[in-house]
């Protein structure tokens, strides 16, 4: 097979042939990190990459609503197949699913390649990368059907009777996660944590570090994998960042560390400072501070993501960062030595995960290179505290795409044309829902303005 990257495709097939493979899902990750797929039996796999097998290119130039965002010519472009990334399909006997991208002039526009190219900067810098994502997410009793009957208004949360944390309902929901779980781990996905959290509805998972290509690999199918094994269910698996405002803020948070590309030793640690943070932490806590406000529309990509930072919701609304504070917008964890790591919380759940994790990298390493000095910590914090002094966070999409794209950093980082088609794709966004009015608004105001 010709089209491909990792480790050989012809050695991979003939080892899915060799375990009973039958049928494969090669899948494109969108700009909302949605994939789309074409399934193909394993022998035709093989054919239509020998043949120049292709996709059209229209992935990366349409919105969440799938409707078209940039202008053609909407051609077939050769696929890359990402070899590296097979592993099983929990939902379809004798299946696996693939990740793949264009191959053509479209390969510039795509969230997986912009991270790609911040793990290759790293490794060029001498660094190994570990990341990880954790979400929050709503499950809702309500199928498809329902959801639209209803106009998407008044559904009904599954666990209604949830409380943060409860033991009792581990006990009375342990099938649902159970279940829900060996999907998970079928389709080889780490998992460290997987439980209920935050209220009625509301779950919580934590994922396994691994190298970031395949932490984003892992949380875009973990998100996929959540969504359909809900509706198998007649339930559907939320990630908004804000389902109403009776509801909490959800959040996506990337864990981050570094470590010596040679020996593997972790960089984030130093035992004889004062707090154990080493300087390379220092300096990449810093580039994620000074960077974050500009990047925010990378990782915070859609009108929802916004209405999380309002008052009530854990989430912070400045560039902060503190040691342990989990109300700063960037969290040092830097002892114990084998797992300090930076959480870069800011990323609600909605996030597309290999722009989360890009940011935080590329910002990380941006602060390591100029050698950025650390502004002081956050002090106190909580769900409803502006900490002074601290740079504010864009309050909208579009306010975020315009400072997106009057960043010299991140056209140097993430490159003209992405950025370019990035900030068009949000500006779209932005203005597709401009003129849409909530039923909170109305209750509000057609009475008495």
């Amino acid at each position: 097979m010709s089209q491909g990257e990792g480790p050989g495709g012809a050695d991979v097939v003939a080892r899915l042939r060799s375990e009973g493979k039958r049928v494969g899902h090669i899948a494109i990750p969108d700009l909302d990190a949605s994939l789309r797929e074409r399934r193909l039996a394993l022998a035709d796999i093989e054919s239509f990459l020998a043949d120049g097998g292709t996709f059209v290119n229209v992935l990366h130039r349409w919105d969440s609503a799938e409707r078209v965002t940039g202008a053609g010519p909407f051609v077939g472009e050769a696929l890359l197949v990402d070899w590296s990334s097979v592993r099983d399909w929990p939902f379809e006997r004798d299946a696996f699913l693939v990740l793949a991208d264009f191959g053509g002039p479209s390969r510039e526009l795509s969230p997986r390649e912009v991270l790609k190219a911040q793990v290759a900067r790293a490794a060029k810098s001498g660094f190994r990368v570990s990341a990880a994502l954790e979400f929050e997410f709503h499950v809702l009793n309500e199928s498809a059907d329902s959801l639209r009957a209803k106009g998407f208004e008044s559904f009904d949360l599954f666990a209604a009777d949830n409380r943060c944390w409860s033991t009792q309902s581990a006990a009375r929901y342990g099938d649902y996660v159970s279940s829900l779980e060996a999907v998970i781990l079928e389709a080889g996905i780490g998992l460290f944590g997987l439980g209920l959290e935050l209220g009625p509805g509301c779950f919580e998972a934590t994922l396994r570090a691994t190298d970031p290509l395949k932490a984003a690999d892992d949380a875009v199918l973990f998100k996929t994998l959540t969504r359909a094994h809900a509706r198998l269910n007649d339930r559907t698996a939320s990630f908004m960042a804000q389902l109403g405002a009776g509801f909490p803020g959800l959040s996506g948070h990337v864990h981050l560390s570094l470590a010596d590309g040679t020996t593997g030793a972790p960089l984030f640690h130093d035992a004889g400072d004062s707090e154990s943070m080493s300087a390379t932490m220092r300096h990449a806590l810093a580039g994620i501070v000074e960077l974050a406000p500009d990047l925010m529309a990378l990782y915070a990509h859609t009108v929802n993501a916004y209405r999380r930072i309002a008052p009530g919701n854990w989430a912070p609304r400045t560039a902060s960062w503190a040691v342990q504070n989990y109300a700063a917008a960037v969290r040092a964890v830097p002892a114990p030595e084998a797992r300090a790591r930076l959480e870069f919380r800011l990323p609600a759940a909605d996030t597309n995960p290999y722009l989360a994790i890009a940011t935080a990298l590329g910002a990380a390493l941006h602060g390591i290179e100029k050698r950025t000095p650390l502004p002081p910590p956050l002090e106190g914090g909580g769900p409803d505290e502006t900490p002074a002094g601290a740079p504010p966070l864009p309050r909208s999409l579009a306010e975020a795409s315009e400072r997106l794209a009057a960043s010299d950093a991140a056209r140097a980082m993430f490159g003209q044309a992405f950025i370019d088609h990035f900030v068009a794709t949000r500006m779209h966004e932005d203005a597709s829902l401009r003129r849409h009015v909530s039923a909170g608004e109305r209750r509000r105001y057609i009475e008495v303005v």
